[in-house]
C-alpha cells in the first residue's frame, strides 16, 4: 500500500509538471517549431505531406489525450482541495459560533459584574458615613482626652518646675550642710 502511494505521489508529480510546463511560453515555441517543421519537411520534399498529416495527426491526437488526463488529475487534485478548504470552513464557521456564543456569555457576566459593582460602591457609601460619624463621635472623645492631657501636661510641667526648686533648695541645702562640716 506504502509503495502504491509512493507510486502515486510520483506520477501526480509529473502530471502537475506536465500539465504546468504545457501552460508556459516554452511549450508554446516549442509547439509552433514542431508545427512549422512539420509543413517545411513536405516542401522540401523530406517527407509525403500525407504522411506528415497522419504522423501529426497521431501525434496531437495522443498528446491531446494526455493532456486531457493530465488536466483531470490536476482539476480533481484541486476539487479534492477545495473540499478541504470547505471543510475547514466549516471548522471555522463552527468556531466562530462558538466563539460568539462565549462572547454572549462573557457580556452577561460583565453584566452581573457591574451590577455587583454598583452595590459594593452603594455599601462603600454607606461604610464612608458610618466611619465619618464614628470620627466625628472620636473626635469630641478626642477633643476631651487632649484637654486632659494638656491639663496633665501644664500639671507636670509646673510639679517638674516645683521638683526642680526643691532639688536646688535641697542642692543649696547641702552645700550649707558640707561647708558646716567644714567649719568644725
Amino acid at each position: 500500500m506504502k509503495k502504491y502511494n509512493e507510486k502515486t505521489e510520483v506520477l501526480e508529480k509529473i502530471a502537475d509538471s506536465i500539465t504546468s510546463w504545457i501552460g508556459s511560453i516554452q511549450s508554446l515555441i516549442v509547439h509552433t517549431l514542431l508545427f512549422l517543421t512539420s509543413f517545411v519537411l513536405p516542401m522540401l520534399h523530406i517527407v509525403d505531406f500525407d504522411k506528415m498529416l497522419l504522423i501529426l495527426t497521431t501525434v496531437l491526437s495522443l498528446e491531446a489525450i494526455y493532456l486531457a488526463i493530465f488536466i483531470q488529475m490536476s482539476v480533481n487534485k484541486s476539487h479534492e482541495k477545495i473540499e478541504d478548504i470547505q471543510e475547514d470552513i466549516e471548522e471555522i464557521s463552527e468556531d466562530i459560533e462558538d466563539i460568539q456564543e462565549d462572547i454572549e456569555e462573557i457580556s452577561e457576566d460583565i453584566e452581573e459584574i457591574s451590577e455587583d459593582i454598583e452595590e459594593i460602591n452603594e455599601d462603600i457609601e454607606d461604610i464612608q458615613e458610618d466611619i465619618e460619624e464614628i470620627n466625628e463621635e472620636e473626635e469630641e472623645e478626642d477633643h476631651n482626652e487632649r484637654a486632659k492631657n494638656v491639663i496633665l501636661r501644664s500639671n507636670v510641667n509646673s510639679n517638674k518646675n516645683e521638683i526642680k526648686a526643691l532639688k536646688d533648695i535641697i542642692s543649696q541645702l547641702q552645700n550649707e550642710i558640707e561647708q558646716l562640716k567644714k567649719e568644725e
